[in-house]
């Protein structure tokens, strides 16, 4: 039987506190939970009322890896749920709204992934997303490149744009949004895209056409529609090593200059936090979003 854990009152089972999920690193399950145990208060605010979709990689880095959208079997009762609808019609899902909930969900290995809206309004999108995502030889420095080139250009239609790592090759790009639709959003983005490649023919891509990738950045605005989920700022992610999608500032982005100059490991963020706080902390202020143009 799993360890029962006691955790704000309530009782979570945490298991195989001892296995490898990372082979390259020995990074085991036990410090898994520990990081999303030391990052909760920064992490939490960017999960609260957001359906979740769990990336589930039980058997580790190297294993299987699933989508779970609807809410788990065994998923105990004080954790709260939501009906939100789909174009199959309406699911139920989990939301991470506190502490015990995300243990619980940490212990089931997964990357947490939000849609660009919360339950209580699903048609309504308040969140503006751009995906950066290098084809070799270009790197996370070409993104950067990208990533200034669209703030200021977000930044001429008042919108305020944040930037975090993947936690794989590439950069994300969030905004605080309110008054449209995701099909608006992902409208609006698109267009953004088209200028970007415009002005950098030589580095920016945006149709998601493989073939055409190599050496460019895919500018991917496709995030934004309403039946799609992105990375949430601090998840692990599912990779050789237990790197992090995490948040940076401006003058990161400016100053990077190698490849693995925005990688950040659990540890890292870990330190980055107590030492910074949240970086991106600001896109959660309500008064700081922006109608589109």
């Amino acid at each position: 039987m799993a360890p029962i854990t006691e955790v704000e009152g309530r009782r979570v089972a945490l298991s195989n506190l001892d296995k490898v999920l990372y082979p390259a690193t020995g990074f085991t399950k036990g410090e898994v939970l520990h990081y999303y145990a030391s990052v909760a208060d920064v992490l939490l605010p960017h999960l609260r009322d957001r359906p979740l979709s769990f990336l589930r990689y039980p058997d580790g880095a190297d294993g299987e890896r699933f989508f779970v959208k609807n809410v788990p079997p065994g998923t105990p009762e004080w954790v709260t749920t939501a009906e939100v609808p789909r174009s199959a019609g309406a699911a139920r899902m989990v939301l991470v709204q506190d502490l015990p909930s995300l243990m619980w969900a940490a212990n089931l290995v997964t990357e947490f992934h939000t849609p660009q809206w919360v339950a209580e309004a699903p048609g309504e999108a308040d969140r503006l997303v751009f995906d950066l995502d290098p084809g070799a030889p270009a790197t996370v420095v070409d993104c950067c490149r990208v990533a200034l080139w669209l703030r200021e250009r977000l930044a001429g239609d008042g919108i305020t744009a944040y930037a975090k790592t993947s936690g794989s090759k590439g950069l994300h790009l969030l905004a605080a949004v309110r008054g449209a639709s995701g099909e608006r959003t992902s409208q609006y983005a698109k267009g953004l895209a088209v200028a970007a490649e415009k002005a950098m023919p030589e580095l920016v891509l945006h149709r998601m056409t493989r073939s055409l990738r190599a050496g460019k950045v895919f500018v991917d605005w496709s995030q934004n529609a309403a039946r799609k989920t992105t990375a949430a700022p601090y998840t692990l992610r599912a990779r050789r090593v237990p790197t992090v999608s995490a948040p940076v500032t401006w003058e990161e982005v400016a100053g990077c200059e190698g490849a693995g100059g925005l990688e950040f490991r659990a540890a890292d963020v870990v330190g980055r936090v107590r030492e910074f706080g949240d970086p991106m902390a600001a896109l959660l202020d309500l008064s700081g979003a922006a109608e589109l143009p």
